[in-house]
C-alpha cells in the first residue's frame, strides 16, 4: 500500500505542476488541498490519515495538540528552513521528522519595492481613478531620491533592499540590535545609533528582522509616535514584530502617512479587519515568497526531501 502525502495550503493549485511528483509515485500517493482549514477538527478530519505533509510558510500551524492527534504522521516538509508556526520540540516528541527546502531573498525584496513605490506614487488609487473616470491626476507623489530609508534589519534581504534603495539615490540607514558598523560599511549604509534616530530620521521604514521573543513588538505606540508623519512603515516580514492595534490606532489617526504590509496575524485576513478598509494602507495577501522560481525551488526540494526520508537518510532536518 502506497504511503499518503497531503500538501495543505495549494491557494495556487499549482504545487503538482511545480515539481516532477512521478519519481514518487510508486510509493507515494500525493493529495493536494487548496482550501485553508481554520477549524482545527476540520483539519484533522483531513489529514488524519497522512503519513507524509508539505506545507507552506506559516500558512497551517503544527502546534503540540494537533501533533499529538496525527499519530501516522512522520514526515513534515516545510517551504524554507524556518518555520516559526512549528511547535518543533513537540514534533520530535511525538517522533515527526521536520524538513525544509531553500528559499530565495529576491522575491521579497522585490515585493517591498513593490509596496514601497505604490505608496510613495499612489499607484493603486490613481489606477481606480483611471479605470472609474475619477479625476485626472488627484495625488503628488512622494520622492525617493533623496529621501532616507531606514531598514530595521540588514540580513539578506534588507542588504539587497539597500542597494536597490542606493539606485534611487536614497540614503539609507539601518538598525538591529546586533548590527554592527562594520556590517555598514560593507553597504555602504550609515548605522543609526540607535532605533529611536532610525524611525525620527526616515522618509519609509522598512522592517527586515526575524521573529524573535527580542524582536515581537519592537515597533509599538511609542516608537509609531516617533517616526515622521509624512513617513511610511512597509512590513514583509512577520506581523507581530509591529504591535498591531498600536499600528492600527495610528494609521487611524494618520500619525504617520500610511503602510504597506503583507503579514498578518491571522491569515486568511478576517473579512472585517481594518487593514481592508483603512484608505492609507496598501496590503497584499503574504505574496513576499510567492513566486515562480520559489515555487518550482520549494516543490522540488520537497520531493527531495521526500525520497531521502523514504530512504532512511533524511536531508535538511530541522528538529
Amino acid at each position: 500500500m502506497k504511503l499518503q502525502c497531503a500538501i495543505l495550503d495549494d491557494y495556487q493549485q499549482v504545487a503538482l505542476k511545480m515539481a516532477d511528483w512521478t519519481t514518487i509515485e510508486e510509493q507515494v500517493e500525493v493529495h493536494s488541498f487548496s482550501q485553508h482549514f481554520e477549524n482545527e477538527e476540520d483539519l484533522i478530519e483531513e489529514i488524519k490519515e497522512y503519513k507524509i505533509i508539505v506545507i507552506m510558510r506559516e500558512r497551517t500551524a503544527f502546534t503540540a495538540s494537533l501533533f499529538e492527534k496525527l499519530p501516522k504522521l512522520k514526515l513534515l516538509i516545510t517551504s524554507g528552513m524556518r518555520n516559526a508556526s512549528i511547535d518543533l520540540a513537540a514534533a520530535s516528541t511525538y517522533g515527526v521528522t521536520v524538513c525544509g527546502t531553500a528559499s530565495s531573498s529576491e522575491p521579497p525584496t522585490e515585493l517591498t519595492w513593490a509596496l514601497l513605490l505604490n505608496l510613495a506614487r499612489n499607484i493603486t488609487l490613481e489606477n481606480r481613478a483611471l479605470r472609474e473616470n475619477g479625476p485626472w491626476q488627484s495625488t503628488v507623489g512622494a520622492d525617493l531620491h533623496g529621501r532616507t530609508l531606514g531598514l530595521l534589519g540588514l540580513g539578506k534581504i534588507g542588504g539587497r533592499m539597500a542597494t536597490v534603495a542606493q539606485a534611487f539615490g536614497m540614503d539609507v540607514i539601518a538598525w538591529s540590535q546586533n548590527l554592527t558598523k562594520e556590517d555598514t560599511d560593507k553597504l555602504g549604509v550609515r548605522l543609526a545609533n540607535s532605533k529611536e534616530e532610525l524611525l525620527k530620521t526616515s522618509d519609509f521604514v522598512s522592517v527586515h528582522l526575524v521573529l524573535s521573543d527580542r524582536t515581537r513588538g519592537i515597533i509599538g505606540k511609542q516608537e509609531l509616535e516617533q517616526m515622521k508623519r509624512s513617513a511610511y512603515l512597509i512590513n514583509t516580514s512577520r506581523a507581530a514584530i509591529v504591535d498591531q492595534e498600536a499600528l492600527i490606532k495610528a494609521l487611524e489617526e494618520n500619525r504617520i502617512a500610511g503602510a504597506g504590509l503583507d503579514v498578518f496575524e491571522e491569515e486568511p485576513m478576517p473579512e472585517k479587519h481594518p487593514y481592508r478598509t483603512l484608505p492609507n494602507v496598501l496590503a497584499t495577501p503574504h505574496l513576499g515568497y510567492v513566486s515562480e522560481h520559489n515555487y518550482r525551488v520549494y516543490f522540488t526540494e520537497a520531493v527531495e526531501d521526500i525520497v531521502a526520508f523514504l530512504e532512511g537518510a533524511e536531508i535538511r532536518k530541522i528538529n
